[in-house]
């Protein structure tokens, strides 16, 4: 299969699409894993946190803010690169093995759909913060806390960004 499909077959508008291949993984008995963000300009602390993710399970969803629900998050400026080119960016990663689009300002949806068998955010959350976290551990699951990257974030990357101009 060429490389493009390959990331296109990786990328999901909503959970619906994505159900039968839930199922698979979950026949063949694999960990399902899932961390969720905007990713608008992808950094090194984004490939940090990704790659710290999937080393918790078998298979790493991404739920991803569509433009919609990073506009109610961040502002009507943002994002600075639109749904679709966000979601390519990240099917393209090793670690990402499917990329899920959600519309709401939190996965809480998203992850009830999935129910995943680890839920992962960043330490910048506290436990009962992170959407998605009752479902999780009330099915048996695990939420995992993990360290950010110092020195990383896409809102100091686009005041660095402006301050040059």
């Amino acid at each position: 299969m060429e490389v493009s499909k390959i990331i296109q077959s990786k990328i999901f508008e909503n959970f619906q699409d994505f159900k039968s291949v839930l199922r698979q993984w979950r026949e063949a008995g694999q960990t399902v894993v899932f961390t969720n963000g905007c990713f608008d300009l992808v950094h090194r602390g984004h490939i940090d946190s990704l790659v710290k993710a999937a080393s918790f399970g078998d298979r790493l969803i991404v739920g991803l803010n569509s433009d919609i629900s990073v506009k109610l998050l961040k502002g009507e400026t943002r994002p600075l690169i639109n749904q679709q080119s966000r979601a390519v960016l990240l099917a393209s990663l090793l670690m990402v093995h499917a990329v899920i689009l959600f519309d709401e300002e939190t996965p809480y949806e998203l992850i009830r759909s999935i129910v995943p068998d680890i839920l992962v955010k960043g330490t910048d959350y506290k436990l009962e913060e992170i959407a998605g976290s009752d479902v999780v551990l009330a099915a048996g699951g695990r939420v995992e806390r993990i360290e950010l990257t110092e020195g990383f974030s896409t809102s100091d990357l686009i005041r660095k960004i402006k301050d040059q101009f």
